[in-house]
């Protein structure tokens, strides 16, 4: 099976070329396409030449930072027109440690729709997270599974691979959340269709270099789509069954 690496960047000239070095290492048979939403840093260049010097890579660049989700659609979408079998979500900031890789492979392999890589099952870890940081991690993960009955502990977790077939049933334009809701959103979407969700335990390590690009406007915009697909999907649809 072909895997693809979608690594959206902006501003990670300081990381790339560790993270396609360190990629290639643990999973020489996987290509990646770096999605670069104009990075003034060089980021996109400095891809684009190392893949011209080692070969896999391939840049996907886009005018302006569009957001996390939305390079995520763009990259799935290019990814299942080449005909890849597993699309994989991967940060380019090294929380993300690629010596997962193989086993988030693996699991779509072996029949997985949807392999996450979680912080929250057993073997799972976040190293040096605050107490109050992982109380509210762990919170609007239950949050969603309570809301949206989704069986997963960790629906918020951005390392993952999905299998083609999986990614192909869900209409990606449809797909609007940014950040964590995306995520969310996609899990939801894959469960609905009838995937076979599992969770992989990984070690996720919060950026040595560079800044952060999340914010609390992501944190309550996943909230408040929870609790509007929930809404949405068990009790306006109810009523409309009624009548």
């Amino acid at each position: 099976m072909r895997p693809l690496v979608v690594l959206p960047t902006y501003n990670e000239a300081e990381n790339i070329v560790e993270v396609l070095e360190r990629v290639r290492e643990a999973a020489p048979e996987a290509e990646v396409l770096v999605v670069d939403d104009g990075s003034p840093d060089g980021t996109a260049d400095i891809a684009e030449e190392w893949g011209k010097a080692h070969g896999g890579v391939s840049v996907m660049r886009r005018s302006q930072k569009s957001g996390l989700g939305s390079a995520y659609r763009a990259g799935f979408a290019e990814g299942l027109k080449q005909g890849y079998d597993i699309l994989i979500e991967m940060d380019s900031d090294l929380s993300h440690d690629p010596a997962a890789l193989p086993s988030l492979i693996h699991a779509v392999e072996d029949g997985a729709s949807l392999a996450i890589g979680s912080r929250y099952v057993p073997g799972g870890s976040i190293p040096n997270w605050t107490w109050h940081r992982k109380l509210l991690s762990k919170g609007g993960n239950r949050y969603a599974g309570l809301v949206l009955g989704l069986q997963v502990r960790d629906s918020t977790a951005g390392y993952r691979a999905y299998s083609a077939e999986a990614l192909s049933k869900i209409d990606l334009t449809s797909i609007k959340a940014d950040g964590y809701g995306f995520q969310i959103e996609m899990a939801y979407e894959v469960g609905r269709n009838g995937g076979r969700i599992v969770e992989i335990p990984i070690s996720f390590t919060d950026r040595v270099r560079g800044e952060s690009k999340m914010s609390g406007r992501i944190v309550v915009e996943a909230l408040l789509l929870v609790t509007w697909w929930g809404l949405r999907d068990r009790v306006v649809r109810r009523l409309f069954r009624r009548r």
